[in-house]
């Protein structure tokens, strides 16, 4: 085939993979489009099989199919609130691709003959050893395996530098030396960047997850796109770019909507540190139980706080439900729909109002909406509904509290002063549907919890939502 042919077939494949991208904008767009990218893929792998000899093509068949599968069965196995942890371990699966086929490059190819292809491997390499590490350490933290608290360690600063140190060190030396020396040299140097990675990821707190995944998933893809230069494969070259570019752009997004920067959260930076009086946070990064238990508010019993509740909802006309990290562990989406549609059946206005940074991972709450087959119109993103709570009469909270909390405008010197909130506490009627009083990842009590204008639902997120349509809970 010649080259220009081989040029245009490239380009089509890469505007499929574009085309599917481009797809992501809506949930039902996103199964199209997640069936678009992997057919580009598929063709991508297709190609490069057909274009080089492979002494073994039908391991590459195997080995895709085996992976085909396993990805299948996973996918059909795993639960909707573990999708974060999953989406990190896929970032991390990517990142780890990339190291090893930076390693293959490094040991086959020397600086003298293709110098800007040895730099782009190595640049590869660390990339990629960083994505793959903080990636494991991230969906472990996300299925509390570890503690979500960032290690305060006052060297800790020093350990990045030396990591870095380390690896330029090992990277340098495997390009100056040959025989059994070389791989020892690149094995160290792959090492660094793993516990660079880890070091990196161990400094994220709980709360600043979504931003960590969505950096993780750029940088898999950047890391491929300095092996697509590397290897002269045009197609990574695009793909990784795109993954990179659009995975960069998701952090920067949500950095801000924190009133953060990048920079301040992988090095464990706060705003500021707790006012004194601010609960400290306990062993998986939730406050302690203890001393928030008193400062919780004398609210009405359950069956008064479920019927006032209801007679807020029966004389409402405009509804904004705003989901949390909380419904996805209750599992209440389903429940959160159903309440919904009941509403909106009645004639009321009913939209959802969802933060940037809720959940776990960005998009967290659209795909568990999505799931309950919300639509997509009714969810609105911060800055398109926050003035409406002030003439919206009942807004209900499903397992949020960070990304509500008034403490956040209201008190200085926490770590989450200054930090963009949906305005709950402007509606008429605040519905709280937490599981209790606790604060958030970021141990900021919430006033909300105080507020004359709130009903207080404590309990099972599921079990509460179920009691204000009038149901129990599936």
């Amino acid at each position: 085939m010649d080259n220009w042919q081989e040029l245009l077939v490239d380009l089509v494949v890469i505007a499929v993979f574009i085309g599917g991208i481009a797809q992501f904008r809506t949930p039902s767009g996103a199964r199209r489009g997640n069936i678009t990218a992997a057919l580009a893929f598929a063709a991508a792998l297709a190609l490069v099989v057909y274009r080089n000899t492979i002494a073994q093509p039908w391991l590459v068949g195997a080995t895709f199919v085996v992976g085909a599968v396993a990805g299948w069965v996973i996918a059909e196995r795993i639960t909707m609130t573990r999708i974060p942890a999953l989406i990190a371990l896929q970032n991390g699966a990517g990142g780890g691709a990339s190291l090893l086929v930076s390693l293959v490059e490094l040991g086959r190819v020397s600086a003298a003959d293709d110098a800007l292809g040895i730099g782009f491997a190595l640049a590869g390499m660390l990339v990629g050893g960083v994505a793959l590490a903080g990636s494991v350490v991230a969906a472990a933290k996300l299925e509390n395996r570890i503690s979500s608290r960032p290690p305060q360690l006052p060297t800790y600063n020093l350990l990045l530098v030396l990591l870095l140190a380390l690896f330029g060190g090992a990277a340098a030396l495997s390009l100056t030396i040959t025989g059994l020396d070389q791989p020892v040299a690149l094995a160290i140097a792959a090492l660094s960047t793993l516990a660079l990675g880890a070091a990196l990821a161990l400094r994220v707190g709980g709360a600043d997850m979504p931003v960590l995944i969505s950096l993780l998933n750029a940088f898999s893809g950047l890391a491929a796109a300095f092996l697509g230069v590397a290897t002269g494969n045009e197609m990574l070259i695009a793909a990784g770019a795109m993954v990179g570019s659009s995975g960069t752009i998701l952090t920067l997004v949500m950095a801000r909507a924190m009133n953060r920067n990048v920079g301040s959260i992988l090095t464990g930076a706060q705003l500021a540190q707790p006012a004194s009086g601010a609960p400290s946070a306990g062993a998986e990064g939730a406050p302690v139980a203890q001393e928030n238990a008193a400062a919780a508010p004398a609210a009405a019993g359950p069956p008064d706080a479920l019927r006032q509740a209801r007679g807020a909802l029966a004389g409402a006309t405009s509804v904004i439900i705003v989901p949390g990290y909380g419904m996805a562990l209750a599992q209440a989406q389903h429940e959160v729909a159903a309440l919904a549609r009941k509403l909106s059946q009645a004639g009321k206005l009913v939209r959802f109002a969802v933060h940037p940074v809720a959940g776990r991972m960005p998009g967290h709450m659209h795909v568990l909406l999505a799931e309950a087959d919300v639509d997509y119109d009714d969810l609105y993103e911060m800055d398109a509904i926050n003035d409406d709570f002030a003439t919206t009469d009942v807004a209900i909270v499903v397992g949020a509290s960070d990304v509500v909390n008034p403490a956040a405008i209201t008190v200085a010197d926490t770590p989450i002063s200054g930090m963009p909130i949906l305005r709950v506490h402007e509606a008429d009627t605040v519905i709280v549907c937490n599981l209790d009083s606790r604060p958030g990842y970021s141990g900021v009590p919430n006033p909300l919890y105080q507020d004359p204008k709130s009903i207080l639902l404590f309990g099972d997120a599921k079990e509460s939502v179920a009691s204000l349509i009038g149901e129990h809970a599936r």
